[in-house]
């Protein structure tokens, strides 16, 4: 009854040439149609981590640093939702994920150990009570902690097929790897995102943090030791998810080698 009385109200509102009250009494319009796949925008770290998105769009032969590679429109339950119901979440993750390894080419390892990431958007609360029921999976050439977010090509499209080129991979020039937002691998860096490990069955429940950071610190030993060709000596460290993404489906963590190659 919710939705069906906001969507008349639309309704009405596009008749009469679009009428959404403001706090001063001005009009403005509000739109519930979903935005188009393949668009591209400009986004700042900050974006990334916000709920909604109304970015324009850019053309994509021109710099930008975000292309939308899902749009999906809700039904069922969750077109009933509130604005912020976590099964939204839940579901636009899992989508996006999926979609972002299958978009770019990338396996499950090599999703954890790029500079791109992708980033979901949702309508406005304004846009939701009038109607708009989707959301949007954006691959971005960082994160919300990222100094800046590098450029994409044309299209991300393929882009992590085969042996990636180091500016789509993952490093940090720390003397730490927590805490630093990774830089790409052609910048000069000290550590490399060098490979992963799996921490957990699918079915498994989560064993808390301490237990995979054990089994992250021993088989990131063994699995860096061999990226470097077994060395005498060698650093490295790791870098483990919590419940949050193990509920989501990750039973990966990141392992790294100390080096600027």
């Amino acid at each position: 009854m919710i939705r069906a009385a906001a969507v008349t109200a639309a309704l009405a509102c596009a008749l009469l040439s679009g009428c959404t009250g403001s706090a001063d009494g001005e009009e403005d319009d509000v739109s519930i149609e979903p935005p188009e796949a393949g668009a591209c925008r400009v986004l700042e770290p900050a974006d990334v981590a916000a709920s909604s998105d109304d970015s324009p769009t850019v053309p994509c032969d021109e710099g930008h640093n975000a292309e939308t590679f899902l749009v999906e429109e809700l039904s069922g339950p969750l077109a009933e939702a509130e604005h912020d119901d976590r099964r939204l979440a839940q579901e636009a993750y899992r989508r996006c994920d999926r979609e972002f390894r299958r978009f770019t080419g990338a396996d499950e390892s090599l999703a954890l150990r790029t500079v791109l990431s992708w980033a979901w958007f949702r309508p406005s609360e304004e846009a939701w009570d009038a109607g708009a029921r989707w959301y949007r999976c954006d691959v971005v050439g960082g994160t919300d902690a990222s100094e800046s977010l590098v450029a994409l090509p044309r299209t991300a499209k393929g882009v992590l097929l085969g042996i990636p080129a180091d500016r789509w991979m993952a490093c940090v020039d720390g003397e730490a790897v927590i805490g630093v937002a990774p830089v790409p691998c052609n910048e000069p860096h000290r550590w490399r995102a060098a490979t992963t490990i799996v921490v957990g069955r699918d079915e498994a429940k989560y064993p808390g943090d301490r237990m995979v950071a054990v089994l992250s610190r021993d088989y990131c030993s063994d699995s860096v030791g061999a990226w470097m060709n077994y060395p005498l000596d060698y650093e490295y460290a790791y870098t483990f998810f919590g419940e949050t993404e193990w509920e989501a489906g990750n039973r990966r963590s990141v392992c790294w080698a100390r080096t600027d190659q």
